[in-house]
């Protein structure tokens, strides 16, 4: 018998005591939709103004749960807060805009070889490892060289 995963949508609220309720559903459609990482504040305020009537400790909680079962992805920002973003199954690094929040899921083979050479080397096992990088996209950078070039900067 082949063993059939757990729908992705579901992993996070399988665990006794947790409902999926409509408030949960409407977060993960919404975090689906988007291509950038975002806060929950940023959530809770695009949900209500959709009007979708969820409270912000339930988004905490439900990016958290989300997050620690791998079904949305989490980056802390230079300032401390955390964004989330529903990304793909597969381990991978993100590319994000400090400006916009674009981001671009990318493969790391060449990191990948790195941590694992650096991890036999040191004698480490089961390592985990996040690389983000943070950058101005390309339609940010072209904002910000006008607005240079404008202000004569």
């Amino acid at each position: 018998m082949v063993d059939m995963p757990t729908p992705t949508h579901l992993v996070a609220f399988t665990e006794e005591g947790r409902r999926d309720t409509r408030q949960r559903r409407a977060l993960r459609e919404h975090l689906a939709e988007l291509e950038s990482f975002v806060s929950a504040q940023q959530l809770h305020d695009e949900l209500r103004a959709g009007g979708d009537k969820i409270g912000l400790a339930t988004i905490y909680r439900t990016l958290q749960a989300l997050s620690e079962a791998g079904e949305v992805d989490a980056v802390r920002i230079d300032e401390g807060e955390m964004l989330y973003r529903k990304c793909g199954p597969r381990h991978h690094h993100h590319l994000v805009c400090r400006s916009c929040g674009l981001t671009v899921e990318l493969d790391g083979p060449a990191v990948e070889r790195w941590a694992a050479k650096a991890a036999k080397d040191n004698g480490f096992f089961d390592v985990k490892h996040v690389v983000e990088l943070f950058g101005l996209c390309q339609k940010c950078s072209a904002s910000a060289n006008d607005s240079v070039q404008t202000h004569g900067h």
